[in-house]
């Protein structure tokens, strides 16, 4: 029986089972991603990846706007998270951007600094929602 289901307000993003232990998600827009166990041979991502991922290019897209009026177009990012489980949970993440500001005098380094972190600080909706605790429902259709 397959399961088939339109993309829409309730479900906007949707993971399906591909075979034993791996699965593929999707977005409406025609995105998908290979999702996982740690120990599986082939190219896929955790679910704990995919939210480290998730915080990470949410920074990287939050803060695209102000970097490039600042580095220009061409500018080279790179964000990284990390943190320990403990617990089944992420008590901790620890997100580091590296990007180089050495054209830029000290006074400009500041100011970009200080915009990039209010931009993911007020927009990044990942971060807000693991900030805030966001409360999770399981609804389980038969």
């Amino acid at each position: 029986m397959a399961i088939e289901r339109e993309a829409g307000p309730t479900h906007p993003v949707w993971v399906r089972r591909t075979g034993p232990g791996t699965f593929t998600g999707h977005n409406p827009r025609g995105a998908t991603v290979a999702i996982g166990m740690a120990d599986d041979p082939g190219a896929v991502f955790t679910p704990s990846e995919l939210l480290k991922i998730a915080l990470a290019g949410c920074s990287a897209v939050t803060g695209e706007r102000p970097l490039v009026r600042a580095l220009g177009e061409d500018y080279e990012l790179e964000v990284r998270v990390a943190g320990e489980s403990v617990d089944n949970r992420y008590p901790e993440l620890t997100e580091e951007l590296t990007l180089d500001l050495s054209a830029l005098d000290a006074a400009a380094r500041e100011r970009v600094l200080t915009v990039v972190r209010r931009a993911i600080d007020g927009y990044c909706k990942v971060g807000r929602t693991i900030e805030a605790g966001a409360t999770v429902t399981l609804e389980i259709e038969a």
